[in-house]
């Protein structure tokens, strides 16, 4: 079967998955040990550093099967709900060829023209100006775009957008996607569950010693052990909060030429670089969805929410990604484009004003000016006036 995009890219998305999957029982495993930690200093604070490792190492081992339990529960709840769960977010719905013929027809011949299994085609309602691709697996691929992206673009452009997200599809970064969601996901959801539990709940140093006795001890709890429960306090703090960097750097993991890759694979799909450069000029900071994730936005055609000095974003820019399209692709760059205006849209849609017949009627032969009406007397024949 015919394929598309680099064949190195695709094999590498595909350990990347697995080790994405791997990182995400070690971070939980990471957070289970945190955990223990505190749950120790909150029993017995006057013990030294030493004795709340072991017994926290001792307490993973303990709750070992149980987190494994958990993580995988999570995946599988995320491989069969992911869809259902990212159209509750965007508000996307499914259309048919009756609903959208021009769009429905537009990737399907895409999909035909590489002897791809069709994606379901959605359609979300929204201002904005763009279009993501989703799913794990060959029944739950599909492809959302905006409202938006229909009336702002013409049919070469459109179809541009679809071959950039298919080309996501064929090269799997769709599944990479959603699995670097679930690792973020269930990372920064027992993070926070676990700074609520500790700290925002009340917690103390010792809380099982009963409050007086605990105010009574406090200056002998501090000279014997009460500077290793800080420091574990510490460490757990630290582990928690390496955790969740870490499920954040691993959407870095992603490497950006992934965009790349699909403009290039929507060139070789469309063989119409220019339909892709002006796409992504008129996209261009006009794609924030309302209300979605920073997750949904990391899977759409352009995300402008950009990472602190760059570092973090998930997309190249659109000037660059442009630039690669035209060197590399022999794309022509019209630079910034405007969209229509709402009054240039309505003059649009108002129909001219018919003109009366003398106005519509065709000059003579003979004459530039407008044929006159005959005079009283004169019959019109063939060749002109006559008596």
């Amino acid at each position: 079967m015919a394929a598309y995009g680099l064949y190195t890219h695709i094999a590498a998305n595909k350990t990347r998955s697995v080790v994405l999957l791997i990182g995400l029982f070690a971070l939980i495993y990471v957070l289970v040990y945190a955990g223990a930690l505190l749950a120790e200093v909150a029993i017995d604070s006057e013990r030294p550093v030493g004795f709340y490792l072991n017994a926290a190492a001792a307490d993973l081992v303990k709750a070992l099967p149980f987190a494994t339990i958990g993580a995988a529960l999570w995946i599988a709840i995320a491989y069969f709900f992911n869809q259902k769960l990212i159209d509750a977010v965007t508000g996307g719905r499914e259309v048919t060829r009756q609903e959208q013929p021009r769009l429905y027809n537009q990737l399907e011949n895409l999909c035909i023209s590489r002897g791809i299994a069709m994606p379901k085609l959605k359609v979300m309602d929204s201002p904005a100006l763009n279009a993501f691709a989703s799913g794990l697996n060959p029944r739950q691929y599909s492809i959302t775009v905006t409202s938006g992206l229909l009336a702002a673009l013409d049919d070469h452009e459109i179809e541009a957008v679809l071959g950039h997200e298919l080309t996501h599809i064929r090269n799997g970064d769709v599944q990479m996607m959603v699995i670097a969601m679930i690792v973020a996901g269930v990372v920064g959801f027992f993070g926070e569950m676990f700074f609520r539990m500790f700290f925002q709940g009340g917690f103390r140093f010792g809380g099982g010693s009963g409050g007086s006795s605990s105010s009574s001890s406090s200056s002998s709890s501090d000279r014997k052990g009460g500077g290793g429960a800080v420091m574990v306090v510490i460490l757990a703090i630290v582990l928690i909060l390496l955790a969740w960097l870490l499920s954040q750097v691993v959407k870095l993991a992603l490497s950006r030429s992934r965009e790349y890759l699909a403009d290039a694979g929507s060139v070789e799909l469309t063989k119409n670089p220019d339909a892709m450069i002006s796409a992504l000029r008129k996209i261009e900071n006009r794609g924030e969805l309302e209300g979605a994730t920073s997750a949904v936005m990391e899977m759409c055609v352009d995300n402008p929410r950009q990472g602190f000095a760059d570092l973090f974003a998930t997309h190249p820019s659109v000037d660059s990604r442009v630039a690669a399209l035209v060197k590399f692709a022999g794309g022509r760059d019209p630079g910034a484009l405007a969209l229509p205006s709402p009054d240039d849209a309505a003059d649009a849609e108002t129909p001219p004003t018919p003109p009366s017949p003398e106005e519509s009627a065709p000059p003579t032969p003979w004459t530039d000016t407008p044929p006159q009406p005959p005079r009283p007397g004169f019959l019109r024949g063939p060749w002109g006036r006559r008596a």
